[in-house]
């Protein structure tokens, strides 16, 4: 038996299938994977993430510390504004990427991966100490994604107080606001509009069971993952790892290069390739039958260029497609290897589907 979040309870009651996934017991559908993903699309549905690690950093040099430890610049950030960052090694790879919230000056809240939860802990306190900043990973709640046209209003319904609806209502993009014992954040990792919820762990089932009631329905990992990829978001451990950088793995733009004496983890072995990188991520589509997957190798003409990180059957676009790592030079049209057929697949840049709207070209 793995770890189980607070919800554990939720998805057996709505008859998911669990499987492991790093350690924790979690949903991997409720049914149908296909329905679940158009659901989100279409109307409004809920993940349980509280298997990520939420960590509350602290301390009066906060600011400097994580403008240190982050390609982006978290110096950027008001009070209630949050930022997409990576975390590099000394390298230039990827550790982990994660989200940044600032609440005050001097208290800031990261919500990182589950399966990197170690190594992260171990590298942000390996540094932590010299800018005087505290840790404390949060273990007393769990975290509710609510994502779709539909997920804002929904969430708006369940709010019984006036003040923390209108104050909810109010978040723009990647704003977060404490209400009561709720903090909540217009994130998300679908590509749809909606809400991340942190709430008390005791609190969690009745405000599933509130939102289920609302028309939310639980969808579990396996669409969130053909959401996300629709969307372009990249998935660590497919997309990124420690071996690649943020220029490579199609992240360039959450590197802040400016101003130019930030001295950032990774700064300078990713400033010398930023020119000109080795390796790109591009954006597959495949116009035929077949279905990308990971690993799966890219070529242009007789020549290898890359393999594809991420790819899946798009739901909504009634088609594959794919995340792919390649040489800088490609271009427009390459072939995937498909059990040792070459199928032509065209070049774009992600999303694919952004606000349940189509982002590519008809062929």
């Amino acid at each position: 038996m793995g770890h189980r979040t607070p919800l554990y309870n939720e998805h057996v009651r709505h008859g998911a299938k669990i499987v492991d996934f790093a350690g924790w017991d979690m949903p991997l559908n409720y049914g149908s994977q296909i329905e679940e993903h158009r659901h989100v699309r279409s109307d409004a549905g809920m993940f349980d993430v509280s298997h990520m690690t939420v960590t509350d950093v602290t301390g009066a040099r906060t600011i400097d510390y994580l403008r240190h430890m982050f390609a982006n610049d978290v110096g950027r950030l008001d009070a209630g504004k949050a930022l997409y960052t990576c975390m590099l090694n000394e390298r230039g790879g990827v550790i982990d990427d994660l989200i940044v919230y600032r609440l005050n000056d001097q208290h800031y809240r990261l919500i990182t991966n589950a399966a990197t939860r170690d190594k992260d802990l171990a590298w942000l306190r390996q540094h932590a100490a010299a800018f005087g900043a505290t840790l404390e990973e949060r273990t007393d709640g769990a975290l509710i994604a609510v994502q779709g046209p539909r997920a804002r209003d929904k969430v708006h319904a369940v709010l019984k107080d006036d003040a923390a609806r209108a104050a909810v209502a109010a978040l723009g993009t990647f704003r977060s606001v404490q209400v009561g014992q709720m903090f909540v954040s217009r994130t998300g990792y679908t590509g749809e509009d909606g809400y991340e919820i942190l709430l008390p762990a005791g609190h969690a089932p009745a405000f599933w069971q509130a939102l289920h009631a609302a028309g939310v329905k639980p969808i579990g990992l396996g669409a969130r993952d053909t959401l996300r990829l629709e969307a372009g978001m990249a998935l660590y451990g497919s997309d990124m790892d420690e071996t690649v950088t943020p220029l490579e793995s199609g992240l360039a733009w959450t590197v802040a290069w400016n101003p130019p004496e930030r001295a950032f983890i990774g700064r300078a072995p990713i400033e010398a390739d930023r020119a000109r990188p080795a390796r790109k991520t591009i954006g597959l589509v495949l116009r035929e039958g077949g279905v990308l997957r990971a690993h799966q190798q890219v070529y242009v003409g007789d020549r290898l260029v890359g393999e594809i990180t991420s790819g899946s059957f798009s739901p909504f676009l009634q088609c594959s497609v794919a995340l792919a790592r390649v040489s800088s030079e490609v271009a427009n049209d390459c072939a995937v290897d498909i059990r040792g057929r070459r199928l032509a697949a065209q070049v774009v840049t992600p999303p694919f589907v952004r606000h349940g709207k189509s982002c590519i070209a008809p062929a």
